[in-house]
């Protein structure tokens, strides 16, 4: 297996180290209030990306029953709410 090969199928994990190594020399890049506003990217975008990239490797048969459950669930509270007062 060539260096390139390897680095190719190693990405993830190369990615990581790359991203720690940067954080520890430039710490000042992640600060509250720095130019990467961590109180904004990663309390939406970061969380939403992870989701996001969740559900497109959800198997198709999967996410139906699971959309057909979540849409029964939301269904019968609404029903049953509309009871109480």
């Amino acid at each position: 297996m060539g260096m390139l090969e390897r680095l190719r199928k190693e990405w993830f994990i190369l990615g990581i180290v790359l991203v720690i190594t940067v954080a520890k020399l430039e710490p000042a890049f992640g600060v509250k209030g720095g130019p990467l506003k961590p109180e904004i990217s990663i309390t939406y975008i970061a969380v939403s990306t992870i989701f996001f990239n969740s559900g497109l490797s959800l198997k198709t048969e999967f996410a139906d029953s699971r959309l057909h459950a979540t849409s029964c669930v939301f269904s019968s509270d609404i029903n049953q709410s509309s009871w109480w007062e």
